[in-house]
């Protein structure tokens, strides 16, 4: 695929004056006495130098320098322009005119070179971005329910024994000498921790109920413990 040609209107006309001020200036340098390739090359440096300038103002904004030599080059550029259009005789050209002709080339490598070689203006750091601050959430944690605390184990309420109940139908009656010996201490401890507590001996009814034995081995408890 070959590109596209497209008419630019801006562009001819750049390329035509361009060829003008070329030929110009090739003219009133021969004229000046330099022949041969030497005239060709006058208009390359007046251009060249009128195009460094341009790009150092457009890169440096308002460096004086660059608007120093784009002056100088413009000035040579439009005083050849003007010279060649029957201002001046091109067949006896003056001598100042000679001498700055001649002098060109020295001038224009001194301001190329002084262009080339400008250091550009420093830039001011770009001030650093300040961190936007964002609303901070409410977050809410919800904790576990703490565990209820463990209430020490109930003492067993003793059994109630009805008073109307009949005590000889509720079990046979059991010998004095029947009582095993567990049974016995556990009676005695039960009964030093009533008279602890109540400064009393424990009496039959309140062992029985804090045992849960029939009333017959409850008096025999009891007497043992007498």
């Amino acid at each position: 695929m070959f590109p596209t040609l497209r008419f630019d209107a801006v562009l001819v006309q750049a390329v035509i004056a361009g060829a003008l001020s070329f030929s110009h200036l090739h003219d009133l340098a021969e004229a000046a006495g330099q022949d041969g390739w030497k005239a060709w090359a006058y208009p390359v440096s007046v251009d060249l130098l009128l195009v460094a300038a341009w790009r150092r103002m457009r890169t440096d904004g308002g460096n004086r320098d660059a608007w120093l030599w784009f002056t100088i080059a413009l000035v040579a550029s439009l005083g050849a322009n003007v010279a060649t259009a029957g201002m001046l005789d091109m067949n006896d050209i003056p001598p100042w005119l000679r001498i700055l002709v001649a002098g060109w080339p020295a001038l224009a490598f001194l301001g190329g070179t002084l262009l080339a070689h400008a250091h550009p203006p420093a830039t001011e750091p770009a001030p650093p971005h300040e961190p936007v601050e964002t609303p901070e959430t409410e977050h809410t944690v919800e904790r576990a329910p703490e565990p209820a605390p463990e209430l020490p184990p109930a003492e067993p309420e003793p059994e109630q024994v009805p008073a109307d109940a009949p005590e000889a139908a509720s079990a046979p009656s059991a010998p004095a000498g029947s009582v095993p010996p567990a049974l016995l201490d556990h009676a005695r401890k039960i009964a030093d921790t009533h008279r602890a507590q109540t400064g009393q001996a424990i009496d039959a009814v309140t062992l029985r109920a804090r045992l849960g034995v029939p009333p017959a081995l409850a008096d025999s408890i009891a007497l043992q413990l007498a």
